[in-house]
């Protein structure tokens, strides 16, 4: 199963990216199933604000993450999780994930 979310975030697209990336926050907003402990299970690709995780084993989870610019001057953040879980259940991990997404990049602009 996989579903695709969207969210806009008041930040600079590469302060979004980049704090996505940054290990010493995956683990505040990328689905645990894709987390070992404190750091991203497995980081395959990275480029042009572009993100995926991927972990093997019974369930396989994956995610893709796209950061792009809007005319505003924030970012709007594109996430496609797929796994197992029911579709529903994937939707509203994927929500939750870019709702803490957005507290973490909130958090990284306070603090720095």
């Amino acid at each position: 199963m996989t579903v695709r979310v969207e969210r806009g975030i008041s930040a600079p697209p590469e302060v979004v990216f980049n704090t996505a990336i940054d290990p010493r926050r995956t683990a505040y907003w990328l689905p645990e199933p894709l987390r070992d402990g404190e750091r991203p299970a497995t980081e395959i690709t990275v480029d042009d604000l572009r993100a995926r995780w991927h972990r093997d084993g019974s369930p396989a989870w994956s995610a893709r993450l796209e950061v792009s610019p809007v005319d505003a001057g924030g970012a709007s953040v594109r996430l496609e999780l797929a796994a197992d879980p029911p579709q529903r259940r994937l939707r509203e991990i994927a929500d939750e994930s870019l709702a803490s997404l957005a507290r973490v990049v909130a958090d990284n602009l306070t603090a720095g």
